[in-house]
């Protein structure tokens, strides 16, 4: 039996000679032993000689020198093993795979995708076309095969295969066995941007937006298309991929909904085409440790580096109130622990607690400030801040976490730290929140 093919029997071992033995006569109970002796070693016989006709069988379908008058017959074979050696014997004429790609177990048919998918970069070239031809029409119908294993041996050939015809690359990427359409999704070199852009709109499997997100060099407006859906998953992978080319402006959007996915924040701060803009506003929200590794990080301005490092280390005397208390006032000390309690609830992006927090710190009921965010008014957030007694530094990662706004829309404080409205359209915008509920 040649290697690779399925199954395997083992072979009787050659039945005892039959000799008569001396001893007593035997009882008339003892009579039939000798017959069911003699039946068993007939069976044994019978069974090596059924053996040695399928391993007979199973050279012929191996054989390099096999022509369509010797291997055709053998394509109905009752034995497994038989159409398993036709599958991988590369002497099968093209023709007889189309039949055995029929073939009713599904392990032949796995044998025989793989191996015809092997075939397509030697049958690319003019002078194959009939023969290619041949070879396409079989593996269609495997890659339409209802046996998720047999789609998934022609993915396991043609996922970074140059040569593969489209047609069938096309098929597999849209099926929802994700074991069959992922490694071509993130692998084939013959999808284009519209082939990804047509699967996004229309995703065989909720899996498939996570699968283009991985593709290695991702385009601009795929990675715009997978940040548009979203999927908080996909848009993870995509950023944890380092060769997707983010634009600015969607990597801003995703820095002010990454307030409501602590995941997104570390793969945020590594991102290699980190503006300085997104770098601030990450800063507003992550963790002490990610903070510390933004100030780190190669590629920013002196002058950016110095404010990064000088907003850690107030995080940390703010994690740590007593080491600040000789250089603090009671009234400042507890301001910042205010502001850290909603810091700290807009870095897990807590919506709920930081809405009833800067409700009960402003002294409001809740739904003035669900309007404001509601709006996506930016003004009126930062006056509620402002009423609040609060400083622009829990202003700007509040405008991101409850009215979701890009870093681009939030407005920034001024010099010293200062609101950028007047204390008179600070009081207009509480006032004109309050009234809209009435």
């Amino acid at each position: 039996m040649m290697p690779g093919v399925i199954g395997s029997q083992n072979i009787a071992p050659d039945p005892e000679p039959l000799t008569e033995q001396p001893g007593p006569a035997a009882s008339p109970k003892a009579g039939p032993a000798p017959r069911a002796q003699a039946d068993s070693a007939a069976m044994d016989w019978t069974a090596r000689g059924t053996l040695s006709e399928t391993a007979a069988r199973v050279r012929t379908a191996s054989s390099r020198d096999g022509s369509a008058a010797t291997l055709g017959p053998l394509l109905a074979d009752p034995e497994v093993t038989v159409r398993a050696a036709l599958a991988v014997n590369p002497a099968l004429p093209l023709p007889l795979a189309g039949e055995l790609a029929r073939d009713p177990d599904e392990r032949v048919r796995a044998l025989l995708a793989r191996r015809l998918a092997s075939l397509l970069p030697a049958l690319a070239a003019p002078e194959c076309t009939r023969l290619f031809d041949q070879a396409m029409d079989a593996l269609i119908r495997l890659a339409n095969d209802e046996v998720t294993r047999v789609r998934a041996a022609i993915t396991e050939m043609v996922q970074d295969m140059a040569q593969a015809p489209r047609a069938l690359i096309l098929r597999l990427v849209a099926d929802t066995e994700m074991s069959v359409a992922e490694p071509v999704i993130r692998l084939s070199p013959l999808l284009t941007a519209d082939d990804l852009l047509a699967l996004l709109a229309t995703p065989p499997s909720p899996l498939t937006v996570t699968a283009i997100a991985r593709r290695r060099g991702l385009d601009g407006e795929v990675a715009d298309a997978v940040a548009a859906s979203g999927d908080p998953a996909a848009i993870l992978a995509m950023l944890r991929n380092p060769s997707a080319a983010i634009r600015e402006s969607t990597l801003d959007s995703l820095v002010a909904q990454a307030t409501q996915h602590v995941a997104w924040h570390r793969p945020l701060v590594q991102r290699p085409d980190l503006s300085a803009r997104a770098a601030r506003a990450l800063s507003q929200f992550v963790s002490a440790q990610l903070l510390a590794e933004l100030a780190q990080r190669g590629g920013l301005e002196p002058e950016l580096v110095q404010e990064l490092q000088a907003r850690l280390k107030a995080r940390l005397e703010e994690a740590h109130p007593q080491q600040a208390a000789a250089r603090a006032t009671p009234e400042l000390t507890a301001m910042r622990v205010t502001e850290e309690r909603l810091l700290d609830c807009a870095r897990h992006g807590d919506v709920r607690a930081c809405t009833a927090l800067l409700a009960a710190a402003a002294k409001v009921p809740t739904p003035v400030v669900d309007r404001a965010a509601m709006l996506r008014s930016a003004k009126g957030l930062i006056s509620l801040v402002w009423r609040a007694g609060l400083s622009m530094r829990v202003a700007v990662p509040l405008q991101m976490l409850l009215a979701r706004l890009s870093p681009d829309m939030v407005l920034l404080p001024l010099e010293g730290d200062t609101f950028p409205l007047s204390a008179e359209e600070m009081r207009w915008q509480i006032d004109f929140l309050t009234r809209m509920g009435r």
